[in-house]
C-alpha cells in the first residue's frame, strides 16, 4: 500500500497541493467537507429560517405527524384512499403518469442519498471513537443531528405512500406485503422517534442505501433504460433485511436480559423505551414471517417451473423483494415457446 501511495498518490499531491484540503478524515469522511454545516446553511437559506437543522428539536405533539392521533389518521387515510380509490377507478382506463413517476423516483433517490451521506458523516466518527455497541445502545448516540435526520427520514416514509397511489392509478395489483409494509414502516419510525432508540440508525441507513439504488433503478426503468445490475436491487433488499433482524434481535436481547435476567451473559442495557423496543421487535419480526411465507408460496408450492420463470424475469430470490419494493409479480412474463416447439 505504501508503494502505491508513493508511486501514484504522492506525485498528484505534489503537483496539486490544494488537494490536501480534500483528504477524507474521521470527522469528515467525504473529501474532508463538513456536510452537516453546509446542509444547515443551505436548508436555512432555502426555507428562510423556517427549518434550521442545527436547531431542530423533536417535540412530540408540536411537529407534523409527531403524535399518535395524527399518525393513526394518516395511516388510516392511506388505506382508505388506496382501497377506496381502487374500487372507484375500476370502471376507468389505467392512467399512464410516466413523467410524474419518473419525477417521484428521482426525488426519492435524491432525498434518500442526502439523508444517507449526512447520517454516515455523523456515524463514522462516533463508531471510530466509541465503538459499535455504544453507537447502537448508548443514549449518547441519540445526538441532535441524528434526531434531525431521523425525523426527515420519518417524513419521507409518508411521501413514499405515493408509490401505492401510482399502483392504484395504473390499476396494478396491490399485494398485502406491499400495503402492509408502507403503513407498518411509518408506524415503526414513529415509535422509534418517541422511544429514543439509538439503534434506529442501523435500520434507517441500510434502508436509505437500498432506496437510493431502488428508486434510481425505477427511474431508469421508467425511462426505458435497461441495466445489468437489476437483480442486485433485490439482493441488497434481502441483505438489508437479514442485517436488520440481527441488530434488532441483539438489542432486544440486551435490554430484556439486563432488566429481567442480569445473570445471563450480555453487554449491558440498550437505550429505548419498552414500547419502542417491543414495537420494533414485532414489526420487524412480522416482516420476517411474511418473507418466509412468500418464499414458501413462490418456490415450494408453485414448483420449480414457476421458479425458473421468476428467476429469468426478476433475478431469482429477487421475487420476494420485487413485491416488497412495489414490483407486481403478475407482470412477470411467461417465456414464449421457441420456434422449434411451435412447429411441433
Amino acid at each position: 500500500m505504501e508503494v502505491i501511495i508513493q508511486k501514484f498518490v504522492a506525485p498528484v499531491f505534489e503537483a496539486y497541493p490544494q488537494l490536501h484540503d480534500y483528504v477524507p478524515t474521521i470527522e469528515h469522511p467525504f473529501f474532508n467537507i463538513n456536510l452537516w454545516d453546509n446542509f444547515d446553511k443551505i436548508s436555512t437559506c432555502l426555507t428562510r429560517g423556517k427549518f434550521i437543522p442545527s436547531q431542530f428539536e423533536f417535540i412530540q405533539g408540536q411537529l407534523p405527524l409527531s403524535d399518535l392521533r395524527s399518525v393513526t389518521i394518516a395511516i388510516a387515510l392511506y388505506y382508505i384512499i388506496i382501497f377506496g380509490g381502487r374500487a372507484l377507478l375500476k370502471p376507468f382506463q389505467p392512467f399512464k403518469l410516466n413523467c410524474l413517476f419518473q419525477i417521484h423516483n428521482l426525488y426519492l433517490t435524491f432525498i434518500s442519498f442526502i439523508i444517507l451521506i449526512l447520517m454516515i458523516e455523523q456515524l463514522v466518527p462516533m463508531i471510530a471513537k466509541y465503538g459499535l455497541y455504544y453507537s447502537i445502545c448508548n443514549i449518547g448516540a441519540w445526538t441532535q443531528p441524528m434526531v434531525t435526520l431521523y425525523y426527515m427520514n420519518y417524513i419521507v416514509k409518508y411521501i413514499e405512500f405515493i408509490d401505492t397511489f401510482f399502483l392504484v392509478l395504473k390499476h396494478k395489483k396491490l399485494t398485502f406485503l406491499h400495503t402492509y409494509h408502507h403503513g407498518a414502516t411509518a408506524l415503526l419510525c414513529y415509535t422509534q422517534l418517541i422511544g429514543t432508540t439509538s439503534i434506529s440508525w442501523v435500520v434507517i441507513s441500510l434502508n436509505l442505501g437500498v432506496h437510493v439504488i431502488m428508486y434510481w433503478y425505477y427511474f431508469l426503468a421508467a425511462r426505458g433504460i435497461r441495466v445489468w445490475w437489476k437483480e442486485w436491487v433485490t439482493r441488497f433488499q434481502i441483505i438489508q433485511f437479514i442485517l436488520d433482524i440481527g441488530f434488532i434481535y441483539f438489542a432486544c436481547y440486551q435490554k430484556v436480559v439486563h432488566n429481567f435476567a442480569p445473570f445471563l451473559p450480555h453487554c449491558g442495557d440498550c437505550v429505548g423505551s419498552a414500547s419502542a423496543t417491543s414495537s420494533g421487535f414485532f414489526i420487524v419480526s412480522s416482516y420476517l414471517v411474511l418473507f418466509i411465507s412468500f418464499y414458501i408460496n413462490v418456490y415450494k408450492r408453485k414448483g420449480t417451473k414457476t421458479s425458473r420463470v421468476i428467476k429469468r424475469a426478476h433475478g431469482g430470490v429477487a421475487a420476494k423483494v420485487n413485491e416488497y419494493v412495489n414490483v407486481d409479480l403478475s407482470e412477470v412474463p411467461t417465456p414464449s415457446p421457441s420456434p422449434a416447439r411451435r412447429r411441433k
